[in-house]
Protein backbone atom coordinates (compact mmCIF):
# COMPACT_ATOMS: atom_id res chain seq x y z
CA UNK A 1 0.00 0.00 0.00
CA UNK A 2 2.91 2.39 0.72
CA UNK A 3 4.17 1.78 -2.82
CA UNK A 4 0.94 3.20 -4.28
CA UNK A 5 1.18 6.34 -2.11
CA UNK A 6 4.73 7.03 -3.29
CA UNK A 7 3.73 6.36 -6.90
CA UNK A 8 0.77 8.75 -6.67
CA UNK A 9 3.03 11.47 -5.21
CA UNK A 10 5.62 11.04 -7.99
CA UNK A 11 3.19 11.37 -10.91
CA UNK A 12 2.55 15.13 -10.43
CA UNK A 13 6.31 15.75 -10.10
CA UNK A 14 6.94 14.00 -13.41
CA UNK A 15 4.22 15.98 -15.15
CA UNK A 16 5.59 19.30 -13.85
CA UNK A 17 9.10 18.40 -15.07
CA UNK A 18 7.85 17.91 -18.64
CA UNK A 19 6.14 21.28 -18.90
CA UNK A 20 9.04 23.54 -17.91
CA UNK A 21 8.97 26.16 -20.69
CA UNK A 22 8.29 29.85 -20.36
CA UNK A 23 6.35 29.87 -23.63
CA UNK A 24 2.60 30.47 -23.37
CA UNK A 25 0.29 27.53 -24.04
CA UNK A 26 0.25 26.60 -27.73
CA UNK A 27 3.40 28.61 -28.55
CA UNK A 28 6.65 27.15 -29.80
CA UNK A 29 9.85 27.91 -28.01
CA UNK A 30 12.65 29.02 -30.34
CA UNK A 31 15.82 27.01 -29.98
CA UNK A 32 19.12 28.34 -31.28
CA UNK A 33 21.00 25.37 -32.72
CA UNK A 34 23.87 27.50 -33.94
CA UNK A 35 23.54 26.02 -37.46
CA UNK A 36 23.73 28.31 -40.46
CA UNK A 37 20.81 28.28 -42.85
CA UNK A 38 22.68 30.00 -45.66
CA UNK A 39 20.72 28.31 -48.46
CA UNK A 40 17.37 29.33 -47.00
CA UNK A 41 18.07 32.92 -48.03
CA UNK A 42 18.00 31.95 -51.71
CA UNK A 43 14.92 29.75 -51.56
CA UNK A 44 12.03 31.82 -52.84
CA UNK A 45 8.41 30.80 -52.97
CA UNK A 46 6.96 31.94 -56.31
CA UNK A 47 3.33 31.86 -55.06
CA UNK A 48 2.29 34.66 -52.73
CA UNK A 49 -0.43 34.56 -50.09
CA UNK A 50 -2.92 36.24 -52.43
CA UNK A 51 -2.39 33.49 -55.03
CA UNK A 52 -0.39 35.46 -57.59
CA UNK A 53 2.48 33.58 -59.16
CA UNK A 54 5.89 35.17 -59.83
CA UNK A 55 7.40 33.27 -62.76
CA UNK A 56 10.03 35.93 -63.47
CA UNK A 57 12.14 36.09 -60.30
CA UNK A 58 12.68 32.34 -59.84
CA UNK A 59 15.29 29.78 -60.80
CA UNK A 60 14.60 28.09 -64.13
CA UNK A 61 15.83 24.64 -65.02
CA UNK A 62 16.48 24.44 -68.78
CA UNK A 63 17.68 21.09 -70.13
CA UNK A 64 19.57 20.59 -73.39
CA UNK A 65 17.28 17.55 -73.82
CA UNK A 66 14.45 16.28 -71.63
CA UNK A 67 14.32 12.81 -73.15
CA UNK A 68 17.09 10.37 -74.05
CA UNK A 69 16.42 7.40 -76.33
CA UNK A 70 18.99 4.71 -75.50
CA UNK A 71 17.85 2.53 -78.41
CA UNK A 72 17.85 -1.25 -77.96
CA UNK A 73 20.01 -3.00 -75.38
CA UNK A 74 20.22 -6.53 -74.00
CA UNK A 75 18.71 -7.31 -70.60
CA UNK A 76 21.33 -6.86 -67.89
CA UNK A 77 23.00 -3.83 -69.49
CA UNK A 78 23.37 -0.64 -67.49
CA UNK A 79 22.34 2.47 -69.42
CA UNK A 80 23.92 5.74 -68.30
CA UNK A 81 23.09 9.24 -69.47
CA UNK A 82 24.00 12.73 -68.29
CA UNK A 83 21.21 15.31 -68.59
CA UNK A 84 22.90 18.72 -68.94
CA UNK A 85 21.05 21.81 -67.74
CA UNK A 86 21.41 25.57 -67.33
CA UNK A 87 19.85 27.82 -64.70
CA UNK A 88 18.18 30.38 -66.97
CA UNK A 89 16.43 32.05 -64.03
CA UNK A 90 17.26 35.14 -62.00
CA UNK A 91 18.11 33.48 -58.67
CA UNK A 92 20.40 30.58 -57.68
CA UNK A 93 18.98 27.12 -58.44
CA UNK A 94 18.67 24.68 -55.55
CA UNK A 95 17.84 21.09 -56.46
CA UNK A 96 16.48 19.33 -53.39
CA UNK A 97 15.75 15.90 -54.87
CA UNK A 98 15.81 13.74 -57.98
CA UNK A 99 13.94 10.45 -57.99
CA UNK A 100 12.53 7.85 -60.31
CA UNK A 101 9.53 5.57 -60.16
CA UNK A 102 11.57 2.45 -59.35
CA UNK A 103 14.88 1.37 -57.85
CA UNK A 104 16.29 0.33 -61.22
CA UNK A 105 16.76 3.97 -62.24
CA UNK A 106 19.09 6.00 -60.04
CA UNK A 107 19.65 9.72 -60.58
CA UNK A 108 22.14 12.00 -58.84
CA UNK A 109 22.12 15.79 -58.66
CA UNK A 110 24.32 18.72 -57.64
CA UNK A 111 23.94 19.56 -53.94
CA UNK A 112 25.35 23.11 -54.24
CA UNK A 113 23.41 26.12 -55.57
CA UNK A 114 23.79 26.80 -59.30
CA UNK A 115 24.12 30.55 -60.01
CA UNK A 116 21.98 32.20 -62.71
CA UNK A 117 23.59 31.30 -66.04
CA UNK A 118 25.44 28.39 -64.41
CA UNK A 119 25.32 24.83 -65.69
CA UNK A 120 25.15 21.40 -64.17
CA UNK A 121 24.53 17.74 -64.88
CA UNK A 122 22.07 15.14 -63.61
CA UNK A 123 23.58 11.70 -64.24
CA UNK A 124 21.07 8.83 -64.46
CA UNK A 125 21.77 5.06 -64.38
CA UNK A 126 19.17 2.52 -65.51
CA UNK A 127 19.86 -1.14 -64.67
CA UNK A 128 17.95 -3.30 -67.18
CA UNK A 129 18.21 -6.51 -65.12
CA UNK A 130 14.75 -8.20 -65.15
CA UNK A 131 13.40 -5.53 -67.53
CA UNK A 132 12.27 -6.36 -71.05
CA UNK A 133 10.28 -4.80 -73.90
CA UNK A 134 9.74 -1.05 -74.21
CA UNK A 135 10.91 1.02 -71.24
CA UNK A 136 10.10 4.57 -70.18
CA UNK A 137 11.92 5.68 -67.02
CA UNK A 138 10.98 9.17 -65.79
CA UNK A 139 13.14 11.13 -63.34
CA UNK A 140 11.41 13.87 -61.34
CA UNK A 141 13.64 16.76 -60.24
CA UNK A 142 12.43 18.93 -57.36
CA UNK A 143 13.90 22.43 -57.18
CA UNK A 144 13.11 26.04 -56.31
CA UNK A 145 11.53 26.53 -59.73
CA UNK A 146 7.99 27.08 -60.92
CA UNK A 147 6.60 24.51 -61.28
CA UNK A 148 8.63 22.82 -58.55
CA UNK A 149 9.01 19.51 -60.41
CA UNK A 150 10.69 19.05 -63.78
CA UNK A 151 10.81 15.67 -65.51
CA UNK A 152 13.43 14.08 -67.75
CA UNK A 153 13.04 10.62 -69.26
CA UNK A 154 15.05 7.64 -70.45
CA UNK A 155 13.29 5.61 -73.15
CA UNK A 156 14.26 2.56 -75.16
CA UNK A 157 13.82 -1.15 -75.64
CA UNK A 158 15.34 -4.03 -73.69
CA UNK A 159 15.66 -7.37 -75.43
CA UNK A 160 15.64 -10.51 -73.27
CA UNK A 161 19.03 -12.04 -72.51
CA UNK A 162 19.64 -15.31 -74.34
Amino acid sequence: MAFYRIYILLIPLGLMACGGTDAPDGAFQEIDTGESLANSAIVRLPVSADGTVDTVNVAKLSFAETSFDFGTVREGAVVEHRFQFTNTGKVPLLISNARSTCGCTIPDWPRQPIAPGGTGVIPVRFDTENKTEGQRKPVMITANTYPAITEVTLIGRVEPAK
